[in-house]
């Protein structure tokens, strides 16, 4: 089941137990999506914050559709 998460440091605690965080670049916003055994975590911030995050994430990091075009 998915979950949005609102929190950023919410966010950092989740992804020591996460197996990966999935990032989707969308045009005026980005989607950080935390793997886990149970949940499928999402939060949504802008591109600034998003890079911030991602050097604090402590998971393997994968962009989600790397390569394809935006509609």
């Amino acid at each position: 089941m998915p979950k949005q998460i609102f929190d950023q440091d919410e966010f950092l605690e989740l992804s020591d137990k996460a197996s990966e965080c999935r990032v989707k670049r969308l045009p005026e916003k980005v989607k950080l999506k935390l793997r886990t055994d149970r949940y499928l975590y999402t939060l949504v911030t802008n591109t600034a914050d998003a890079e911030a995050i991602l050097e604090q994430v402590r998971c393997r990091v994968v962009e989600a559709r790397p390569g394809a075009e935006e509609i």
